[in-house]
């Protein structure tokens, strides 16, 4: 196993894209990872954009963000629905801030602005967002994936596989 011992949460609200949920989901649990499912009101279910449902283990404030070492963020239009929890948002600053490994695709790069952890960072997002983004103090670049620190970020479903491979490089 690729990281055996890793724990890395994974956000989910309603709306989101399915495909930047699944892959990584599974991909991280393939790789030995264990995977906590954390949503803003705890255990629910939740529907993505394309239908499929998936259910959270938890909500922010039930989890001990200091015994993660990474935190991924699927887009579609749960991202706009995950900055309205406060407990979410804080949940990324705080893995964001200890070192771990914050992880965003395609909107997701708005959890990041709400945040307040973009300033002077480069990266990348679904382009629609990149104003947001900018204006949040990013250096935003046109890449299929952008690493910076402990900072991975791509733009869209097709930028998965590169996505994938960076944050497990960083949880290695």
């Amino acid at each position: 196993m690729e990281i055996a011992n890793k724990k890395v949460i994974i956000l989910i609200e309603e709306m989101f894209n399915d495909q930047e949920f699944w892959y990584p989901y599974y991909r991280l649990k393939e790789a030995g990872a264990e995977v906590a499912v954390v949503g803003g009101t705890g255990q629910k279910e939740y529907t993505g954009k394309g239908g499929t449902k998936a259910i959270s283990d938890a909500a922010p404030r039930d989890v001990d963000w200091r015994s993660f070492h990474g935190l991924v963020i699927p887009g579609g239009y749960a991202p706009d629905y995950m900055r309205r929890h406060k407990d979410m948002v804080d949940l990324v600053r705080y893995v964001y801030e200890a070192g771990g490994v914050v992880a965003a695709i395609c909107h997701a790069g708005w959890m990041l602005a709400s945040a307040g952890i973009l300033r002077g960072r480069k990266m990348t997002s679904f382009f629609a967002i990149k104003d947001d983004l900018v204006n949040a103090g990013a250096q935003w670049v046109d890449q299929e994936v952008v690493v910076d620190g402990n900072l991975v970020t791509s733009r869209t479903p097709d930028d998965l596989p590169a996505f994938m491979r960076a944050i497990l490089s960083l949880l290695k």
